[in-house]
């Protein structure tokens, strides 16, 4: 950390009049232009100032999963430009990064130095005993948790939440940590005002737990607080947590020493729930429960982003007829429906994979209903953040 300046500048406070921007790179394209180069001219001649931060979803070298399978975390993807074009984005509007931690890719030269056995990387990853009890090991996805791979003279299995593309980062070695550390202060200080910790809930694992909201999970996000607070003044940490709402909030911490936001991950499916049944009761009365901590963190108010509509977040707010009326509605207007292994075999609707105005309208609407519904559900989105924020 030592090759970083301490640099001390004020934190501008957030209110219900700040508006983010989420894309990928590349949504927009012009031949032969780079696509953070395509970005940057639209923002600048239609957007304006109207937005006054982007959220580039991950734009890293990647393998798999829409970029979340990052290969390298200090490049960004030739593709798209390059750290200059980052570097001018940032001179107009607030940006927010992804720090894609939880894993990463099996192309990385991290994970090819880990089947080598060179160094520092042997300890960078968690080699598994497949003969261990992991039942109750939580499961975003109904994969295997463990990846076979062969090393040359023998086989190693590791830990694999997500796919076998994305290898979990053991953050039980000091090496990978500080890595880790230092990254996240580069990205602050290459210009991201937010830093979005993905799957961040999954990152510590104990056998013999869910390997979910582990203690030492909350303690590393707090140490992540503290060294950008001090390497990276400014930047604040967002946390992607798609649980039940009080597992999710649990990462405001103590006096707001974890995250400064958390993702409002009920709003979705609970908004849904509202047009669908043309009854706002349900979202009413949470409403009313909403408090914040403490005036130093607030809620990420959103309705849809480049993941599907949670079902675990309305879980204790939703009867289960009403998350299988928004299944149900999903299936009817051409989605799809992902689910978890729970521990007992079982499986559990996980994510309603569709967009947000396709779940709300049945295929054949007109434009003008898709046009109303649409600007109905951004008027109550406005009206939340007016709500959550003062």
């Amino acid at each position: 950390m030592d090759a970083y300046e301490q640099t001390k500048k004020a934190t501008d406070a957030l209110s219900e009049k700040d508006s983010i921007l989420i894309t990928y790179g590349n949504t927009l394209t012009e031949q032969g232009k780079p696509g953070l180069h395509v970005l940057y001219h639209f923002l600048k001649k239609y957007v304006q100032q109207s937005i006054g931060t982007v959220h580039l979803l991950p734009m890293y070298p990647y393998t798999s999963d829409d970029g979340f399978s990052v290969v390298d975390y200090r490049k960004i993807n030739p593709e798209l430009g390059s750290w200059e074009h980052i570097k001018k984005l940032s001179q107009d509007y607030g940006l927010m990064f992804d720090a894609v931690i939880n894993h990463i890719s099996k192309s990385s030269k991290w994970f090819k130095g880990y089947l080598r056995g060179e160094a520092p990387y042997t300890d960078y990853f968690i080699t598994c005993d497949p003969n261990a009890d992991y039942s109750a090991v939580t499961r975003p996805r109904a994969l295997p948790l463990l990846t076979k791979f062969d090393t040359g003279d023998s086989e190693k299995y590791v830990w694999t939440t997500f796919s076998d593309d994305q290898i979990d980062l053991n953050f039980d070695c000091p090496a990978l940590l500080a890595e880790i550390l230092d990254i996240l202060v580069m990205y602050g200080r290459n210009g991201a005002k937010f830093i979005r910790l993905d799957a961040i809930g999954f990152m510590w694992k104990e056998l013999g737990t869910t390997c979910m909201h582990l203690p030492q999970t909350h303690e590393l996000v707090k140490l992540m607080k503290d060294v950008l607070k001090e390497y990276a003044p400014g930047t604040r940490i967002i946390t992607e947590t798609n649980v039940p709402h009080k597992d999710n909030i649990s990462y405001f911490g103590d006096n707001g020493d974890e995250a400064d936001l958390v993702y409002q991950f009920p709003l979705p499916p609970l908004t849904m729930h509202t047009f669908l049944s043309e009854n706002a009761d349900v979202l009413s009365d949470w409403l009313e429960t909403l408090v914040l901590p403490n005036e130093k963190v607030t809620y990420f108010n959103f309705l849809s982003s480049h993941d599907g509509i949670g079902i675990p977040p309305s879980e204790g707010i939703l009867t289960k007829e009403q998350q299988q009326e928004l299944i149900d509605a999903t299936l009817r207007n051409g989605g799809v429906v992902s689910y978890k292994n729970n521990g007992d075999g079982t499986k559990s609707p996980y994510e309603l994979n569709i967009n947000y105005q396709d779940a709300l309208a049945e295929p054949e609407s007109p434009d003008a209903e898709r046009i109303g519904k649409f600007l109905a559900y951004q008027e109550e989105l406005t009206e939340k953040l007016l709500i959550t924020t003062n």
